[in-house]
């Protein structure tokens, strides 16, 4: 959430925020709000010290002042209620720089690396290469779960976990520390981390008799695993990188997306995230797309960089970069990276704060997350990008000695 100083102080911008990244937040309602919470707080107090300072002889006066207050706390109950539910749809304020426009068409590409594979044979789409491959069979998964899952089999398990081990060798050297959290989350967690919001809200699984969410990343339970905690200035920047599988309904995705393994209810993912100190949150997010764009290079997968504008920002983030892989079935990029900085935003929200060690204070920290690897997507674009002639696959360079094989095929 922001400082709800800084919206008392600047509303125009705050309203202007909100223009900005799509978000229908009243903010008049809000202050006038803010301001009636006050009052009856400032009303309470005076209630109460006059309590305070009764004798056991004004029975009648205390008898007043105590129906008064009942009166008074209640209506701050009802009024810090709405006042709660509007402060958390606030979004973050996008940076300046971030550039303007209301959707993705208006995203900005930044950078295009690789080469674009020619090849000399008709190509084919990833599903109709593993369907061949019998390493991908979405009938049968379709017939025990319904639309939008998928068994992945045989050697392209091994690829995947082949991914995992190598993305968790390169970032454990970058002083990443490993996690398996857990994938689900109490409501008032996650609804920390910003996610869980409005139309946000429809794309989580909620189970209401357990009060719990499944996780749509693994960055919501790393996040949140600092809740109400203070770190040491010396400990930060706290990096973590997670691996979990994770839920989302895709509500909005339609045509091809909803067949195959690119847009499922279920998928696994490595997730990168950052505790660090207000100061270095810019050059910390330039850190993780740079550890992003190693791990692409790796692959020696063609990509892009976009640079994501202020209405597809989404509501936590102050600045996002997505990074898009070559998909030859389509003929253009998907994206199967992000890197968020979240700035204070997430931070509020959990009260997740670090002991300033010059003067001793405390501060909220900032927070950001990267995605190392996407895995349902990472394959996809390996399968596309690695075809051969024959149907058989290609295992990146980089990836053969977890797996053991350089090729597969039937």
């Amino acid at each position: 959430m922001l400082d709800i100083k800084f919206i008392r102080e600047n509303p125009n911008k705050v309203k202007e925020a909100c223009e900005k990244k799509q978000v229908k937040v009243d903010i008049d309602r809000f202050l006038e709000l803010d301001n009636q919470r006050r009052i009856y707080i400032q009303k309470s107090e005076i209630l109460r010290a006059e309590q305070k300072k009764l004798g056991k002889e004004d029975l009648l006066k205390a008898k007043e002042i105590k129906i008064q207050l009942k009166t008074d706390l209640k209506k701050l109950s009802e009024v810090e209620k709405e006042f709660n539910d509007l402060m958390l749809q606030v979004p973050n304020m996008p940076f300046d720089e971030v550039p303007a426009g209301k959707d993705e068409a208006e995203n900005i590409v930044i950078k295009k690396v690789g080469k674009i594979p020619i090849f000399k044979f008709q190509s084919k789409a990833y599903l109709e290469i593993g369907e061949k491959l019998g390493i991908i069979d979405i009938e049968r998964a379709s017939k025990v779960s319904g639309s939008r899952f998928g068994y992945l089999k045989g050697n392209l398990v091994l690829l995947q976990f082949a991914i995992i081990k190598f993305g968790l060798d390169l970032l454990t050297k970058k002083g990443f520390i490993p996690v398996l959290p857990p994938i689900m989350l109490r409501s008032e967690m996650a609804r920390g981390t910003g996610y869980f919001e409005a139309s946000d809200k429809k794309e989580a699984y909620f189970l209401p008799e357990d009060n719990l969410y499944l996780a749509g990343t693994s960055e919501q339970s790393l996040i949140a695993m600092h809740a109400n905690e203070n770190f040491n200035e010396k400990e930060l920047p706290k990096r973590y990188v997670g691996f979990s599988t994770c839920f989302r309904r895709e509500a909005g995705s339609y045509g091809k997306d909803t067949k195959g393994i690119l847009r499922v209810h279920q998928f696994d993912k490595m997730e990168m995230v950052s505790f660090c100190k207000p100061e270095d949150s810019k050059k910390e997010h330039q850190f993780f797309l740079s550890l992003e764009e190693k791990l692409m290079k790796s692959l020696k997968l063609p990509y892009q960089i976009v640079n994501i504008c202020t209405g597809d920002l989404g509501r936590p983030a102050a600045a996002k970069y997505d990074i898009e892989a070559w998909i030859p079935s389509e003929n253009k990029y998907r994206e199967t990276h992000s890197t968020s900085n979240c700035t204070d935003f997430q931070a509020r929200r959990l009260n997740i704060r670090y002991r300033q060690k010059k003067d001793n204070k405390l501060e909220f920290v900032h927070t950001l997350n990267a995605t190392a690897f996407a895995i349902g997507r990472t394959l996809i674009a390996i399968i596309e990008n690695y075809q051969q002639k024959d149907g058989s696959i290609k295992v990146p360079r980089v990836l053969q000695k977890y797996t053991g094989f350089k090729i597969i095929r039937t």
